[in-house]
This record gives structure tokens, sequence and C-alpha cells, in this order.
């Protein structure tokens, strides 16, 4: 969501002042006749991580070890540049999201006493499997 005055809001506590985000324009490759041609819809948006003010010491060091200290986000999905202005929005949105979520630890468990009877029964059989082909072998000669 970007609010009214071009800020690009990722989450409650973290907005994006427009002035920090870098845009690029050129034509983008590929089929499209002469719209191709003449329209600069290919866009680059530049967000550099080390340098933004509104970053907390943990989000900046969070973000630069997730996704580099310059973020680069390209979008050339739609004919039109403003839809993929909004496109290349989303996905730096996206992609700060994801970086900033706290994933939950994972505690390691001791398997249960079924999926270790599966396991070994699977390993006998593959074992009996492969004793049958070698004995199969030493027979023929």
């Amino acid at each position: 969501m970007v609010d009214v005055s071009g800020d690009l809001v990722v989450t409650r506590l973290l907005t994006i002042p427009s002035g920090e985000l870098r845009w690029r324009f050129s034509g983008s490759g590929g089929p499209g006749g002469q719209h191709a041609n003449t329209s600069n819809t290919k866009v680059m948006l530049i967000w550099n991580v080390e340098e933004s003010e509104v970053l907390t010491d943990y989000q900046r060091r969070r973000l630069v070890s997730e996704l580099g200290p310059v973020m680069r986000i390209v979008a050339t999905d739609e004919r039109s540049q403003t839809r993929n202005r909004d496109i290349a929005l989303e996905r730096l949105r996206e992609r700060v999201r994801a970086a900033l979520a706290v994933r939950a630890r994972r505690h390691a468990t001791t398997p249960t006493k079924s999926s270790v009877d599966r396991r070994l029964a699977a390993k006998r059989l593959r074992s009996e499997l492969k004793s049958e082909r070698r004995a199969d072998q030493g027979t023929e000669d």
C-alpha cells in the first residue's frame, strides 16, 4: 500500500519514504511491436538499505544479512510503466516483510517408534532386494 504522500507502507512500524526510493526506466525487451520500441516500460526500483534513515539498527542488520546492502527490483511484466511501478513496489514490500519476519525456532525432536520401524523395514526390504540380485549374478558364471 502506498500512502497519499507516495511513501511505501511495509508494516505497521515501517514506512519507507518515497525520497529513499530511486527509479530507473528503460525500454522493455521482447515482443510488443511499435509500443515496445517507443515506451520506457521497464522499471528498476533501487533502495539503499544501509543508508536508510527509517530503519532501526536491528532491522538494518537483518535486511542487510537477508537481502544485501542495496535492493534492486526489476519489473517488466506489463506494457504499462504505471503498472510495472506498482508491481515493483509490491515486490519490495513483500521481500522486506519476509526478511523482517521472525521465524520460529526449530526444536529437535526424537523420531516416533513407528517412524523408526518404517525406516528400518524399508532398509531391510531394500537390502533383501539387493542381496537377491547378487545371488542371481553369482549363479550365471
